[in-house]
């Protein structure tokens, strides 16, 4: 299964639900908190050009945004 990084905030509703799938799911995950890490933050900035969270990155497929069905298709889940 591909590598998956979450960059998130703790207040994210989005964050919290696409955690709650990686576990629902059995997905390992590495979260980046970038609300407190500047170098996370500026990882994530690199890879989407994006300021909100989620980003989500999925085996170098980055996913802007909470969105289900596509994080599952990249997943190869059901």
């Amino acid at each position: 299964m591909s590598k998956v990084i979450i960059y998130s905030t703790p207040t994210c509703v989005y964050c919290k639900m696409a955690k709650a799938l990686f576990k629902e799911k059995g997905v390992e995950f590495e979260e980046k908190d970038v609300a407190t890490n500047l170098e996370a933050r500026k990882e994530m900035v690199d890879k989407s050009g994006q300021l909100g969270v989620p980003v989500i990155d999925v085996g170098g497929k980055i996913v802007v945004g909470f969105d289900k069905r596509y994080l599952m298709e990249l997943l190869g889940l059901k």
